[in-house]
């Protein structure tokens, strides 16, 4: 091999090649990012367009349709969803992970602007932009002060602090929750109104034509010019109290006589709460590509300095935060690391017995490891969870080679060779078994790189990190390995004088070589026993499989718990707070014992009076001995009995998915609203009989109380009223209007309009609001021309991929899997809905029916690589038929471990079987190597094979094991994010031990039935020298003999 025979003669050389891959590979580490999971969001561009004061079906029809239509064309969607409210549209679309979201988002603006046109003309134009799936914040910080009110807090916020932040590396924005802004609210009173003869509309004219400030140009003189500003802008409530809506003769009527203006706020709907006390929230949301635990640490520092200049009366502090958990999590990976190095290389001295031997493999693990950061950085990959946890596996891989390398070397010198010649020779009988074995690992990962969907690309980064440690790890043991033996070995102990420790291991090591060759010879005499044996395994995993639970990924404790909450569509923002602050009463305790250290409570969320949402944090991982999993079902049963809300205990998802939505979201989808509802509720009634699904729930309802106002057109024409005017006099009367502004220390805020509470506490107040015909002339009464009836309505509309659709969410019992879940609203499907109906899956439920589809392929996908990899190596079909034969094998370890440890069938486990594939293929691919060599040498089939098995059996065992203990950390593993490195653990501890102890023997008895059908990789080559020979009369190089230095 050229590059051990160069190593070996030009040592200096090895040497810088190794440091050069290690000082590339700090320079790419050093400028990597720190993620939580590889950056996978995919790209979704939303619509959106008002329609003020149409009804939900109207807007469905006039926009939500139309949109639709003229988005569908185009390529690379991945799912539409579209949900319509009352007087407004909202259409997302999400494109394949391979999209470009900026040109997907210019192609749906082309889409849109050639149906604009089609929309109704008091519609506002649709807007497009970029959503960004991380639109959530990583961070909130909270304010609270015993002495301020929340409009002085939310202002101090708004002018001083939100500002500091935004501008930080990384932040993409800031939102204020629980945000009072000041307003100023011209509260209308309808009796003083009519009394004085005068109309909201001409209330808000006299508003808008006498709060401006115009431009009024300059005046010149021969060497000066003046601007001239018309200081038209009211700027206090006193000036707007005393404001003029209209002369009568003399009398001036003023706005406070009709109406009671006064500073207040511009929204009450949102409420804000941390730890039981009421505080102002600072969601800091990132820019998608930052890094979040960088933003988080300038977010801190910043913090830092504010508090040097807070007013002693307001405190500040960190409510939630993503990045602990990320940084918990690769604190526990790196401790894990550390301990799978320790184990791998006191497994190596414990076969070697010697410090110097050990050092060798040992040096190859940091190279092979920070080399491999130099394929992250080239990749644009980052550090996260999944880069390191595939760095942790590889530390049991990388040593292979090494090993391989070493100790086939130090049984040449204790066979009596010179340690220079031993390691020249002895490199180039294994490089062949090394290359073989690297391109191999290198195989399955590939596969796993290039799945389908989310989960592909999450994993992407995984497979690709593995693949760059083997290769560099076989750089390493092809060039440094081979040049440190040369110069490091020395021949074992002769005698047992001194050496008791050498001597007893050796003794021991030898007596298990003996008994493995007497075990050897008896399968090769019985091979039907060993192949039954074999079938047994298999039938063993076709029973065990269906007995695992399967899930997207295992619920990790991310120590925070989510609660969202529903109130009864409608209910008052008050009503919502009333009852979320007992489920706090109910939370605190947990404060008070040093379970959890921080509880946020947000109420009227995203401005929907009837939703909340409760966040608490729980202490770190080594400071309590319950589990969030566990706290997560406590607190379920502790609010079960809270009446009058509904709130959801959800362990956050891993695996990068967004959102707080419950697993299971199972959409029934038809041709329209009525069918699909009512399939919707039968499937809802049968699947209650089920007590695994809780919280069961469609997001249809026609539960929200709504008054329909109909307008008598033939009354309105006749008294000169515009359906408009009837309009735009409700809009201002009942919802805020926002009318003007005002500007107050250099910002601008609202003056808005809206009837007195009083006003408009009742339906029957509806019928007292009064209009004015277009001519002029007297006020009329709204009653006299509308009549008003009480409904339930639906208040939004949801069509998925177009179709008019009802989404069924539920949560899990513990114990209860996923796969289960969907399994079974399946079946109910198939047995109850008509053949029309269209079923389909949301979030969760989505990723794992496609990752479930796409894992198989990828299985079958690796295998067939690894095979056609290793038939062109071997250059025949038979060896690597041999090698792969037994793989299934591991597969029936990995789910057995699965079965024992109560772990279930997730993405995590199902990668560690696709390695499997490459990790038993590596034990295979030794054997039959060796026993090719010695078949090479004139031995028999059987002989080769037994020789070559009990050569390789101690590597095998070495590998195998270093391997094991690498994965060892793994299974023992504690704190943030254990349960998917378990996961991934389990299955390859099983897999290796239940697999490697079946392949020492299975694969021999198979060589020794298939091999003599194959013919030797140099055959074509020794057929050319021999036909060359013949025709050269027997003279010349072609027929002397070539030298094999490589005598065994």
């Amino acid at each position: 091999m050229i590059l051990s025979d160069l190593s070996i003669k030009r040592p200096v050389f090895a040497t810088v090649l190794s440091l050069l891959i290690v000082v590339f590979g700090l320079a790419a580490l050093l400028g990597l990012p720190v993620r939580e999971y590889p950056d996978i969001d995919p790209p979704v561009v939303s619509i959106s367009t008002d329609y003020t004061g149409a009804a939900a079906e109207v807007v469905d029809t006039q926009i939500t349709q139309v949109i639709e239509g003229a988005i569908s064309g185009i390529e690379g969607i991945r799912s539409i969803e579209s949900s319509t409210e009352q007087g407004e549209s909202r259409t997302s679309i999400e494109f394949s992970t391979a999209r470009d979201v900026d040109i997907a988002a210019n192609d749906v603006r082309d889409a849109v602007s050639r149906v604009a046109n089609q929309l109704p003309d008091e519609a506002d134009p649709p807007v497009v932009q970029k959503a960004d799936s991380d639109a959530r914040p990583m961070m909130w910080v909270t304010l609270r002060s015993d002495v301020w009110d929340s409009a002085e807090l939310s202002d101090f916020a708004d002018r001083v602090l939100a500002d500091r932040l935004s501008v930080l590396d990384g932040v993409a924005d800031v939102r204020i929750g629980g945000e009072r802004r000041y307003a100023i609210r011209v509260w209308l009173d309808q009796e003083r109104l009519a009394a004085r003869d005068i109309t909201v509309a001409e209330v808000e004219r006299a508003l808008r034509a006498n709060n401006v400030e115009l431009p009024a140009g300059s005046v010149d003189s021969s060497t000066r010019n003046f601007t001239v500003r018309a200081e038209g802008r009211l700027s206090n409530v006193e000036e707007f109290r005393e404001l003029v809506v209209r002369r009568d003769g003399n009398d001036l009527l003023r706005l406070g006589e009709v109406a009671n203006v006064q500073m207040g706020v511009e929204s009450d709907v949102s409420r804000l709460r941390a730890n039981g006390q009421t505080a102002i929230g600072m969601g800091v949301i990132r820019q998608s590509k930052a890094n979040t635990v960088a933003v988080s640490d300038a977010v801190r520092a910043e913090l830092e300095k504010i508090r040097e200049i807070l007013p002693p009366e307001v405190t500040i502090a960190e409510s939630y935060d993503e990045s602990i958990f990320i940084r918990a999590s690769i604190q526990e990976v790196v401790t894990t690391l550390a301990i799978a190095v320790a184990l791998v290389i006191l497994v190596i001295f414990l076969f070697l017995r010697s410090w110097r031997a050990t050092l060798i493999p040992a040096v190859t693990i940091p190279v092979a490891v920070i080399g491999a950061f130099i394929g992250l950085g080239f990749l644009g990959f980052s550090i996260n969870v999944l880069t390191l946890l595939a760095v942790i596996l590889a530390i049991g891989l990388v040593v292979d080679d090494a090993i391989v390398m070493l100790e086939n070397i130090q049984r040449r010198i204790d066979e009596g060779e010179p340690p220079l010649l031993a390691a020249y020779r002895g490199a180039k009988q294994v490089a062949f078994a090394v290359i073989a074995t690297t391109l191999t690992l290198v195989a399955v990962f590939v596969p796993i790189s290039f799945m389908g969907g989310n989960i592909g690309r999450l994993f992407a980064e995984f497979g690709f990190t593995l693949a760059a440690a083997v290769v560099f790890s076989s750089v390493v043991a092809l060039t440094l390995a081979p040049m440190l033996c040369s110069r490091w070995l020395r021949h074992s102990p002769e005698s047992a004088e001194g050496h008791r420790l050498w001597a007893a291991s050796e003794k021991a090591l030898n007596g298990l070589t003996n008994g493995y060759r007497r075990l050897l010879q008896f399968s090769l005499n019985q091979p039907g026993l060993l192949l039954g044996l074999g079938m047994v395994g298999l039938v063993i995993a076709v029973v065990v499989y269906p007995k695992l639970p399967q899930e997207l990924g295992p619920t990790e404790d991310r120590g925070v718990i989510i609660m969202p909450t529903s109130a009864p569509r409608g209910s008052t923002v008050e009503y919502t707070d009333h009852y979320v602050r007992q489920v706090e009463q109910r939370l605190l305790p947990y404060l008070d014992e040093g379970i959890a250290n921080r509880l946020l409570a947000i109420v009227g969320f995203r401005d929907d009076e009837d939703t909340a949402f409760l966040i608490m944090g729980l202490v770190p991982w080594e400071q309590r001995d319950i589990k969030q999993q566990e706290v997560a079902s406590e607190i379920r049963k502790k609010l079960a009995d809270v009446s009058g809300i509904r709130t959801l205990a959800v362990n956050p998802p891993g695996l990068g998915q967004r959102g707080f939505s419950q697993p299971v979201e199972f959409v029934i989808a038809g041709p329209d609203y009525e069918s699909v509802l009512a399939w919707s509720d039968e499937i809802v009634e049968r699947a209650r009989e089920n007590p695994n699904l809780q919280n069961l729930d469609t997001d249809f309802e026609l539960t929200r109380p709504e008054l329909r106002v109909s307008i008598d057109r033939e009354r309105a024409a006749d008294l000169d009223i515009t359906i408009e005017d009837v309009g735009l006099t409700l809009q201002t009367m009942l919802a805020s209007r926002q009318v003007t502004t005002y500007l107050d220390r250099g910002r601008e805020y609202d003056v808005i309009i809206q009837a007195e509470d009083a006003n408009r506490a009742t339906p029957a107040d509806l019928g007292q609001i009064f209009l004015r015909p277009r001519e002029g002339g007297n006020l009329i009464p709204l009653q006299a021309l509308v009549s008003v009836q009480e409904m339930g309505a639906n208040p939004d509309l949801r069509r998925i991929d177009r179709l008019p659709a009802v989404v069924i969410s539920a949560s899990l019992a513990d114990g209860y899997d996923l796969g289960s879940a969907l399994a079974y609203l399946n079946n109910l499907a198939v047995d109850n809905l008509p053949p029309e109906a269209r079923v389909s899956y949301r979030g969760l439920s989505r990723e794992f029916q496609e990752s479930s589809a796409a894992i198989y392929v990828t299985f079958v996908l690796a295998f067939v690589i690894v095979f056609l990899v290793l038939a062109a190596q071997f250059e025949s079909w038979i060896h690597p038929l041999i090698i792969m034969l037994p793989v299934p094998l591991a597969v029936t370890g990995a789910l057995l471990a699965l079965w024992w440890a109560g772990i279930s069938l997730n993405i995590y486990s199902q990668i560690g079987i696709i390695m499997l594939l490459g990790l038993m293929a590596k034990n295979g691919i030794l054997i039959v190597e060796f026993a090719n060599q010695l078949r090479d040498k004139g031995y028999e089939v059987r002989d080769a094979i037994l020789e070559g098995a009990c050569l390789r059996f101690r590597p095998v065992l070495m590998t195998t094991i270093s391997t094991v203990f690498g994965a060892v950390p793994l299974v023992i593993a504690t704190g943030a994010g254990a349960e998917s490195r378990a996961a991934i653990g389990m299955v390859i501890l099983g897999g290796l031990i239940f697999a490697t102890t079946l392949t020492l023997f299975i694969i021999p008895v198979l060589y020794n039935l298939l091999a003599r059908f194959a013919k030797s990789s140099n055959a074509v080559e020794k057929e050319l020298e021999r036909q060359a020979a013949g025709l050269s009369g027997g003279t010349g190089l072609a027929a002397a003999p070539r030298n094999r230095a490589d005598d065994f």
